[in-house]
């Protein structure tokens, strides 16, 4: 995970850019590693991440998958909502902001236990997903048997 100055960063292995989907395996971009394997439950899919000034700065220093996820996350969403807009699976997701969360280059808000289990709560996250894949030209197969 070097970088330009031999400065050790989250990103510099994986794949592709933002919105073209990534051709390597899931488990190749974590280097194995798959969210919640430790004693850390994993970051729930509602969870807020929003880059952080330090982040901003050290973006252009950054490789791939983790330069994509701070691009995208310059205005807060969801972790769901990072997942579709980059075409990356949740769980790579997940363990990637895990690992810039620790770098302090992306700030992490977990909500409360009450509201993850609020209805509202849910059926906006749905919302949210269906509008950027709309957005994105990918429909839904409404008429289903």
């Amino acid at each position: 995970m070097a970088s330009e100055g031999g400065q050790h960063h989250p990103g510099s292995g994986g794949s592709g850019s933002a919105g073209r989907p990534s051709a390597i395996r899931p488990f190749l971009l974590t280097a194995g590693r798959v969210a919640g394997s430790d004693a850390v439950a994993p970051l729930p899919i509602e969870t807020q991440v929003v880059t952080t000034s330090l982040g901003l700065a050290t973006l252009e220093t950054l490789a791939f998958e983790h330069r994509d996820i701070l691009a995208v996350c310059r205005r807060p969403q969801s972790l769901a909502e990072v997942a579709a807009k980059l075409h990356l699976h949740l769980n790579v997701v997940r363990v990637l902001a895990a690992d810039l969360r620790a770098h302090a280059l992306l700030a992490v808000y977990v909500p409360s236990a009450d509201a993850s289990r609020d209805v509202s709560v849910l059926r906006r996250v749905i919302d949210g997903l269906r509008g950027v894949a709309e957005s994105e030209g990918i429909h839904r197969d409404s008429q289903r048997d």
